[in-house]
């Protein structure tokens, strides 16, 4: 990969679950499509929802061919085979490796728009992967937020429920899931994880 003229820049769509997310990459992508420019679009092998491992897809149906990889130094190589790329696109990017960082600021040196979209919190509410540090050294970054399904305010957190209750502070924090594993709550209607069956986060 050589310096390219052109400027680059990391784009961040971050928020939470449901708020719009992989729609607003996808509508990037294809502006800069439509612009002629070379795209690459990846996301992790972790998500296989609604259309497969070889798609973007939003919870609203749009999709949008992807690239799955398993670590973010793929993104270089595949990049790298196709001269000319000016625009990389990454949805899910909470699931990818610390390595992600290294990876957008390269690209973005190197005159390449580096759109991020992922999920900001996990489930406990507290910085998902590599998203807050993306977030801070990014040049854009768009918060989107979904509608709290309990009051109908924005929702700001991803309430992860299991057999209809929330899920246990100590459960995992990837675990791949759709509407029915995850809502979209605001601050006052989520309910923090439990320890345990008898302790609850101190405030």
């Amino acid at each position: 990969m050589t310096t390219s003229q052109r400027p680059g820049r990391i784009e961040i769509v971050a928020g939470v679950m449901f708020s719009g997310k992989s729609e607003e990459l996808i509508r990037r992508v294809r502006r800069a499509i439509i612009a002629r420019t070379p795209v690459k679009v990846f996301k992790s092998h972790l998500d296989a929802r609604y259309v497969g491992l070889q798609h973007v897809s939003s919870h609203t149906g749009l999709s949008f061919s992807a690239q799955p990889i398993d670590r973010s130094e793929e993104i270089l190589r595949h990049v790298a085979d196709t001269p000319g790329v000016g625009v990389v696109a990454v949805d899910e990017t909470q699931f990818l490796d610390a390595g992600i960082v290294e990876v957008a600021t390269h690209l973005a040196e190197h005159g390449v728009r580096v759109i991020l979209a992922g999920t900001d919190t996990d489930f406990r509410g507290e910085p998902f992967g590599m998203m807050g540090h993306l977030m801070a050294i990014a040049e854009d970054v768009t918060k989107l937020q979904a509608i709290c399904v309990l009051c109908g305010d924005l929702a700001c957190r991803n309430q992860r429920l299991v057999a209809g209750q929330p899920a246990r502070w100590d459960m995992p924090v990837v675990m791949v899931g759709g509407s029915e594993t995850y809502e979209a709550r605001c601050r006052r209607c989520f309910q923090m994880p439990r320890l345990n069956e008898d302790q609850v986060p101190l405030l």
